[in-house]
């Protein structure tokens, strides 16, 4: 009689005999050569004679059926901030805290990710009953999360993020409230998993928050004209970028939205550091006068330190 067992599932099974390895538990075949194997090392606590027994089942190196306790620290359906532990041509496999890692195809996946990372996933049951895990995760973190009743105007969070899409990035936070980062206030390329911090910006009706990598307005000011002031200094004073460029440009050379560039030119040009000149911006004499001080000053502080 051919078994049902198979691996990377669970299953609870009699033990029908012991030896010096460790307990063999029932193979539901009838041939005691298909009984299976739980290991003294895979035993969470001691087993005897006639037990039921719920296990992992998975493949050892020879391709047999092995018996292990220790179990998914998830349920079905449930999610978990789990590492991803070998990659491979089909999918990645990641730890679950059972024996062997879990598998997720490259259709269950949100990007690539590798070794070493983490990442938000869902444990699932496939078509042949095998269980196996899915970066798709959005119901069941719209179901586990909670109203961000408490979250403040203007305070950090920090989170991981689920789910990338065109708009902007998906994560969760310690409180369980769900965040949204919209692209435009990003301040470097993320990627799903990765565990970052922002500012919260607005309090949404449905009880999530947007939040943002960028620093207060008045900050931001600043640190733009900074970038801003810097390239020109690294073009003789020259750029050939204004208030007419095109919103792509910008963000590719700045990393700032074109509001947010014409911001800054603006506040440079009413502190007399800049002009604009048939679509070029240019360093006025204070812009130059400016740009030396603050190269003359960065020198005595690396001097100093």
């Amino acid at each position: 009689m051919a078994s049902s067992l198979s691996e990377n599932t669970i299953a609870t099974l009699k033990v029908l005999r012991q030896s010096d390895q460790g307990s063999f538990l029932d193979g539901q075949t009838g041939n005691t050569n298909d009984d299976i194997l739980l290991h003294k090392d895979q035993q969470t606590k001691s087993v005897t004679i006639g037990d039921e027994v719920t296990v992992f089942l998975y493949k050892d190196p020879k391709g047999r059926l092995t018996a292990s306790m220790r179990l998914p620290a998830m349920k079905e359906g449930q999610i978990g901030y789990v590492e991803v532990i070998n990659t491979t041509n089909f999918g990645c496999f990641v730890e679950v805290g059972t024996e062997r890692g879990i598998f997720m195809p490259h259709a269950e996946m949100r990007g690539r990710p590798q070794n070493g990372e983490k990442v938000w996933v869902r444990l699932y049951s496939d078509k042949s009953g095998r269980l196996a895990v899915s970066m798709d995760v959005d119901d069941a973190m719209r179901r586990a999360s909670k109203p961000a009743t408490e979250a403040k105007i203007g305070g950090m969070v920090k989170g991981a993020i689920y789910n990338m899409t065109s708009e902007g990035a998906f994560l969760i936070t310690p409180e369980r409230w769900i965040a949204f980062m919209h692209r435009s206030e990003m301040t470097k390329s993320l990627k799903v998993g990765e565990l970052i911090e922002g500012r919260i910006t607005f309090k949404r009706d449905d009880g999530r928050i947007n939040i943002s990598m960028r620093p207060v307005k008045e900050e931001a000011l600043a640190s733009d004209g900074a970038k801003i002031m810097t390239y020109l200094g690294s073009r003789h004073g020259r750029m050939p970028y204004g208030d007419g460029t095109s919103a792509p440009i910008i963000k590719d050379k700045f990393n700032i939205s074109k509001a947010a560039f014409k911001r800054a030119l603006g506040h440079l040009m009413k502190a007399g550091l800049i002009v604009q000149e048939e679509g070029w911006t240019l360093l006025t004499d204070k812009g130059q006068t400016t740009l030396l001080e603050a190269d003359e000053q960065s020198a005595t502080v690396e001097e100093t330190n």
